[in-house]
């Protein structure tokens, strides 16, 4: 009964092994004979049972391994150790080879004698041809990596830890593998972005997000800096697990030089387009400005001779100080046209703006060009910068000018448009106000239309324009909100249309504007510093501030400024600007660090003041009496200096 069942039980173990296809089993005995063959081990090596059992193992080994006495050594070490696992090549019966998994097991009776061997093999062929591949595809990548030199790419792990480093980041940052891995990546960074946390903010934005981009200075070894573009991406194990981080950093050292330099060179040349436009009305301007002089002088001269027979001179200082304002005003155009300058958007009544330009327009485009203008009676102010709308017009005007050739007619159209919503592209639904510049010249096919608002380009001649007319003017419409358009045909004339938004206090500038001979009320009389290099400037100011009621000290120079400061007491600084050795707004600077809370009015007639100073109380050059009253009267209220009646203890004399 027993015995029966023991018969059953090997045989349901035969039918087990037998039925095994992807396993090679079978027995050897102890000198290595095959005695079992399953069809596991027919299907990867070919051999029938009849043919391969009573044959020796080795045959499936290598001539190379046979030679070595591989097999021999794999049955010794399974007698002795208990077990013996391999993987190798094998040889099928075809002569083929596939890699095997090996492992021998030793059989053993009872009383411990050896009976033979267990020896079961697996082919392992796809899976080593896949982890070749996938070793020579790490290989190829980690050869390219290694090749790319314009790029620094290496890795690090999830404390920011240089675990890789490739010829790109030896060339950018100067270290070698050997320096650098096992070192931490916030080395690279500057010591203000150290401290402020820069490199941990990094890690952890591409830890929570995937991805970490930016662009700053980099420390290269030799301590050095070069302006980066930084890209970090975390890497993850497909269960989640953050591995650490691939890092690329590409060096853009000369390429943002270069575009600081191509910057500075747009800029040289906008610059010297406006120095270009100013000397062309030189000639225009010079005629002008003799014939206000002729006035100025001429009147001056016959008041100087009617005041000595006691005759009656008003009518003749009216026209000196008319012309004398005229010159002013074209002055003070000139100069904002020159200047480079922000934009200051505020509330423009264009059609005043127009009226105001007729003797600039006049002056620049000659005779040849017949200029009309077009508006309502009414129209909203627009929101932009007075100065360039000016420009942008006479931007305009020119290169309506130079469309003909034999002379025409230029007008200048304004209305008031409301656009609907999505009714235009590149504006957005509102109420806007429009201006064109029309001429009746050559025109414009469709092509350079298209082309007409890129910087640098111009249908003009060599040398007769820079291309950057109509792009500036542009790029100024679009900063204040709103667009310019153009319509054209060749021969048919063109029309450039400038639509600037409505400003939002319309309403309040619709106001008359105070009259400028207004006199304010002075609260009391002040002791005031008056600071000019030029002494016929100077005599004037201190005869003005003198006429309104104050006490007057003079000095010809900043230093000499500071020295009356110190030695007695004084409620208001007025002073010019451009001098030489120490400039207006630096003296301003100066009297704030040693006597804080003292008032200082700057007067300038050329040079933009420095963006610290500018929220300092400024007067422009040339002003009258009235204007000097006013910023006195508003910065004497904020100063806390003494009066005039305190000056008598002063060691100081007026000049």
């Amino acid at each position: 009964m027993i015995t029966a069942a023991l018969e059953q039980a090997d045989n349901r173990f035969e039918l087990l092994v037998q039925s095994v296809t992807d396993y090679a089993i079978y027995m050897i005995d102890p000198d290595g004979i095959v005695i079992s063959w399953n069809a596991g081990a027919r299907r990867f090596k070919g051999y029938e049972a009849h043919e391969i059992i009573g044959q020796h193992f080795s045959r499936f080994y290598t001539p190379e391994d046979q030679a070595t006495a591989i097999p021999a050594l794999a049955l010794y070490t399974a007698e002795h150790d208990g077990r013996f696992e391999a993987e190798g090549w094998r040889v099928r019966k075809d002569g083929s080879r596939f890699w095997a998994n090996v492992v021998i097991d030793p059989i053993r009776a009872p009383d411990g004698q050896l009976m033979g061997f267990a020896k079961v093999t697996r082919d392992l062929t796809e899976r080593r041809a896949a982890q070749e591949a996938l070793r020579e595809s790490e290989e190829r990548f980690r050869l390219l990596v290694q090749s790319v030199t314009d790029y620094a790419i290496y890795m690090i792990d999830p404390v920011g830890t240089v675990t890789s480093w490739n010829a790109g980041a030896e060339r950018a940052k100067g270290y070698s593998a050997q320096e650098i891995i096992g070192q931490n990546f916030a080395r690279f960074y500057s010591e203000e972005d150290r401290i402020a946390g820069l490199p941990s903010r990094a890690l952890h934005s591409a830890e929570r997000d995937g991805r970490f981009e930016s662009e700053g200075w980099r420390i290269r070894k030799d301590g050095s800096r070069f302006w980066a573009n930084a890209v970090i991406d975390a890497i993850r194990a497909p269960d989640g697990r953050l591995l650490g981080f691939a890092k690329v950093t590409r060096d853009l050292t000369e390429r943002r030089e270069a575009q600081r330099a191509l910057d500075d060179a747009r800029d040289a040349i906008v610059q010297t387009q406006k120095m270009e436009a100013i000397g062309k009305l030189t000639g225009g301007v010079a005629h002008d400005f003799n014939n206000l002089l002729a006035v100025i002088v001429g009147s001056l001269d016959l008041a100087r001779r009617r005041l000595a027979n006691g005759g009656d001179i008003a009518r003749y200082l009216d026209n000196a100080m008319m012309a004398a304002e005229r010159g002013a005003t074209l002055t003070q155009r000139m100069l904002a046209f020159a200047r480079k300058q922000e934009l200051r958007l505020q509330s423009v009544d264009c059609i005043g703006l127009v009226q105001g330009m007729a003797e600039l327009l006049r002056t620049t485009l000659g005779t040849a060009a017949r200029i009309e203008t077009h508006f309502p009676l009414a129209l909203p102010t627009a929101h932009a910068d007075p100065a360039q709308l000016e420009l942008a017009l006479l931007n305009l005007a020119v290169n309506a000018r130079d469309a003909m050739p034999e002379g025409g007619r230029i007008v200048i159209d304004g209305a008031e448009v409301a656009i609907a919503p999505d009714e235009r592209t590149d504006l957005a639904a509102g109420r806007y106000v429009r201006l064109s510049v029309i001429d009746d010249g050559e025109g414009m096919d469709a092509a350079t239309i298209e082309r007409a608002r890129e910087p640098f380009f111009t249908t003009k001649g060599i040398g007769k324009g820079t291309g950057l007319g109509l792009s500036m003017v542009h790029g100024f419409a679009q900063q204040c909100g709103g667009s310019l358009t153009i319509a054209s045909e060749p021969a048919m004339g063109t029309a450039v249309t400038l639509w600037l938004p409505i400003a939002q206090d319309d309403a309040a500038l619709s106001a008359e504007p105070a009259n400028r001979d207004d006199w304010p009320e002075q609260d009391r009389p002040l002791v005031i510093l008056a600071v000019d290099d030029d002494n016929l400037v100077l005599m004037n100011t201190a005869g003005m501030l003198e006429e309104l009621g104050h006490t007057v000290f003079q000095a010809s120079s900043a230093q000499d400024a500071l020295g009356i400061l110190e030695r007695g007491a004084i409620d208001l600084v007025v002073t010019d600007h451009a001098m030489p050795g120490m400039t207006g707004a630096q003296l301003a600077d100066a009297i704030e660090q040693r006597h804080p809370g003292l008032p200082v009015i700057i007067i300038t007639g050329f040079a933009e003041l420095p963006p610290h100073a500018t929220g300092r109380p400024r007067l422009d050059k040339p002003f009258r009496q009235a204007d000097l009253a006013h910023v006195v009267a508003s910065a004497g209220r904020s100063g806390s200096g003494r009066t005039a009646g305190d000056v008598g203890d002063s060691i100081l004399s007026p000049h």
